[in-house]
């Protein structure tokens, strides 16, 4: 039952999915239009704050420089025995700015990016890598149906469950 879910159960839900699922697709904006790409991902404390690691070779790179506008999805993967449909999911949006590698921060963003992922540890090292901070401001997390939560960086701890009076469209 939904609604016996708490804010509690949502943040927890959270956590789990990204800490289960090392990868999103992160939209940038292309000519206007949405791009998509495949990228690893660090979080902060909570979900406001989470750290790619981008060559500035890469189309969605190109685009953040153009317009820092995103948004990052993140889903657990299907699989055979699951309905895709209540898959759990999470889209957040926001704006991405260079981490630079003086930023009080940085070493220890790093830090736990290689634990992450220790494979990365070369990239480091070239010329035209980059960590870059997402400040996201919303969130949208789908944890089955009926189960949808949103959260503001006003407020991230806290997550309210989405009613259908509240989506678009819907007739009272």
């Amino acid at each position: 039952m939904a609604d016996a879910m708490t804010s509690q159960d949502a943040q927890n839900a959270w956590a789990a999915l990204v800490q289960g699922v090392r990868t999103g697709v992160l939209l940038t904006l292309r000519n206007g239009w949405p791009f998509g790409s495949h990228v690893p991902y660090v979080f902060g404390s909570d979900w406001t704050r989470a750290y790619l690691h981008l060559s500035q070779l890469a189309l969605h790179t190109q685009h953040l420089l153009a317009d820092p506008r995103l948004s990052l999805f993140i889903s657990e993967p299907d699989r055979p025995e699951k309905n895709p449909l209540a898959l759990k999911r999470m889209n957040l949006q926001g704006e991405a700015v260079i981490l630079p590698p003086d930023a009080p921060s940085y070493a220890a963003i790093k830090k736990q990016y290689l634990a992450r992922f220790p494979l990365a540890a070369p990239m480091f090292g070239f010329g035209d890598f980059a960590l870059w901070e997402l400040k996201l401001q919303d969130a949208h997390l789908v944890l089955g149906f009926g189960q949808a939560f949103t959260s503001t960086a006003a407020t991230p701890l806290t997550w309210t469950h989405q009613r259908p009076e509240q989506q678009v469209g819907t007739k009272n």
